[in-house]
């Protein structure tokens, strides 16, 4: 049995590129980076970024250059394949990248610009009022026997 899949989560390195095929597909390239933290022997901590190129298709390319940006978060699920081509000096170049089959947005940053702030005082606004919910109180005490689980 073979399995090529790939789970990552990471930030955006760079704003999505939207393209269009000749045949009319829409494709999009993002390029994303995953860290990973560690200590060492001496008990310093360590990181270093893995970087990676992701490429979406179809619907998943247009949601991605309309909602991705450059430091968003994003959860990518997909598979390694790696393509060649001769470039135009005649010699043989290869990349190795992650076909996305499904993507999650990351959660949404809040304050910089200002924009996020006039969304959360809207939606602030909009919430219904809710009921405080009343506190009962057990006049007995409970029997451990009585727990269903």
């Amino acid at each position: 049995m073979d399995l090529n899949k790939v789970f990552l989560i990471g930030r955006l390195t760079d704003n999505p590129e939207l393209r269009t095929t000749n045949s009319g597909q829409e494709v999009c390239t993002v390029r994303m980076a995953t860290n990973r933290t560690w200590k060492d022997k001496a008990g310093q901590r360590q990181q270093e970024a893995e970087y990676h190129s992701v490429v979406l298709w179809g619907r998943l390319a247009q949601i991605a250059s309309q909602y991705l940006q450059k430091g968003n978060m994003v959860y990518i699920e997909g598979r390694i394949r790696t393509r060649s081509w001769d470039a135009p000096d005649g010699t043989k170049k290869y990349r190795t990248e992650v076909i996305a089959e499904r993507m999650q947005l990351g959660p949404k940053p809040m304050g910089g610009t200002g924009g996020g702030e006039i969304q959360k005082e809207q939606e602030v606004k909009d919430e219904p009022k809710t009921e405080e919910i009343p506190i009962i109180e057990e006049e007995g005490e409970i029997d451990v026997k009585d727990i269903p689980f």
